[in-house]
């Protein structure tokens, strides 16, 4: 038997609800209520991928280092800052997800400049946008990187000591906080291109998270009714293994569940190890209703715990065509339904972030093109923000509530996500 009479076995065995309305075809009660007004809807940015003109840290010794793509000055958005969030003002968006780079803020022990910071999330704030704030974006100073950085013990107290002094200075501007943003993967780009090794996996990891139960009570007593998380990456697979080492040892001091969505995969489409493991956009796997499944998992895990989509985005190689066609607005929109499809169904779905406002440094490179508005770092010395077709797609999204009743994703879902196995095959989620 195919995958497909295997799977419509196992829904009559298990009474599943198995049946897949195709895209373009109305079901009987085609179409789900918009979100309202209360749900947030922002973009995401980071300090070091989109600041340009930086200071001495880890990263900017990797990419100087010849084992990354030269980092020039990126978007320029440390001079460009009031262009990007006037351009994310224009979409109606209520939050604006930035990093506070404690390199740029302390670029010596003792020594400290907010100047920027407090330039920038002024500006953010007179737009009628709410700051989102991430402490720690995978970028330390130079000087914590001469002292073994999260080798480290000492780390810790480091760390706090710069993540204590941005909430004591950004408290009053009502932001929402992101601790650690993907704390595992940041583990795996220090293991791929710094100097964590594999007997220091564990320290570190066990180091962000005596750093994250400590700067969250920090939060709380500056910041009454303050909202705090670390946004979790999506995994096709060893979702919960990922969880006991980060997630769930933080779970009393997590006020939403932050999540980031970007790349599918399922009996359907199998995961691109290749493309993941070499950055190839072009060739990875785009299921926009895996999104709902890593809601729905969240939601079963902390029973009426607020989450938000912190990141999803769909990443253009240089910005040419994905391999399925799929458009960033086909993206946008599909995804967006399967949010409002989660929230339909009962799932405590706050807000949604788009990766991000424009394109950016990838870690090493400029290729992946993530951005609603897109910028030819490496051939435009003007660093022209260029709108992609999402723009008016997304503006129509946020100042109407979702997409429209009556839309239907532009694909079917996969057979049996990797992100919520077995639940995916034995209880799929359809169109309706």
């Amino acid at each position: 038997m195919g995958h497909r009479a295997l799977f419509s076995l196992a829904c009559i065995v298990l009474a599943a609800t198995c049946a897949i309305t195709a895209p373009g075809t109305a079901a009987a009660d085609s179409g789900l209520p918009q979100v309202g007004g209360n749900f947030m809807w922002g973009v995401s940015s980071s300090g070091f991928q989109s600041e340009g003109s930086a200071p001495d840290s880890n990263w900017s010794r990797y990419a100087n280092s010849g084992r990354a793509q030269g980092y020039g000055n990126s978007v320029d958005f440390l001079h460009r800052y009031g262009e990007d969030i006037q351009h994310a003002a224009d979409l109606g968006v209520g939050v604006y997800r930035v990093s506070v780079e404690w390199a740029r803020v302390q670029p010596n022990p003792g020594e400290w400049d907010f100047s920027f910071y407090d330039a920038m999330i002024a500006r953010i704030r007179s737009a009628g946008m709410r700051p989102m704030i991430t402490l720690d974006h995978w970028v330390f100073p130079g000087w914590a990187v001469d002292r073994g950085g999260w080798r480290n013990p000492g780390m810790v107290e480091d760390w706090l000591t710069n993540a204590r002094a941005v909430v004591d200075r950004y408290a009053g501007s009502d932001p929402l906080w992101v601790t650690f943003n993907e704390p595992l993967a940041y583990v795996g780009q220090e293991q791929r291109i710094g100097d964590i090794g594999a007997l220091d996996v564990t320290p570190m990891i066990d180091r962000m998270v005596a750093a994250h139960r400590a700067i969250y009570d920090h939060i709380h007593a500056r910041q009454p009714g303050a909202m705090v998380t670390s946004n979790l990456a999506a995994n096709d697979l060893g979702a919960a293994q990922a969880d006991a080492s980060f997630i769930d040892r933080i779970a009393d001091k997590l006020d939403y569940v932050g999540v980031d969505y970007y790349y599918g995969g399922s009996l359907s489409k199998p995961p691109n190890v290749v493309a993941s493991l070499f950055n190839q956009p072009s060739g990875l796997i785009l299921e926009p209703e895996g999104i709902y499944y890593t809601l729905r998992r969240y939601a079963q895990k902390f029973p009426g715990r607020p989450l938000y989509v912190v990141e999803n985005g769909m990443p253009s190689d240089n910005g040419s065509p994905t391999t399925d066609g799929m458009t960033r607005t086909d993206n946008l929109r599909d995804t967006v339904y399967w949010v409002q499809r989660a929230k339909a169904d009962g799932m405590n779905v706050i807000g949604y972030n788009y990766w991000s406002i424009t394109d950016n440094y990838e870690w090493g490179s400029y290729a992946p093109r993530f951005g609603l508005y897109t910028v030819d770092v490496t051939t435009d010395p003007g660093l022209t923000r260029r709108p992609t077709d999402a723009v008016n797609a997304y503006r129509d999204i946020a100042t109407s509530g979702g997409v429209p009743y009556g839309y239907l994703p532009t694909r079917a879902p996969a057979l049996c996500s990797l992100q919520d196995l077995p639940s995916s095959c034995f209880a799929p989620v359809t169109v309706r």
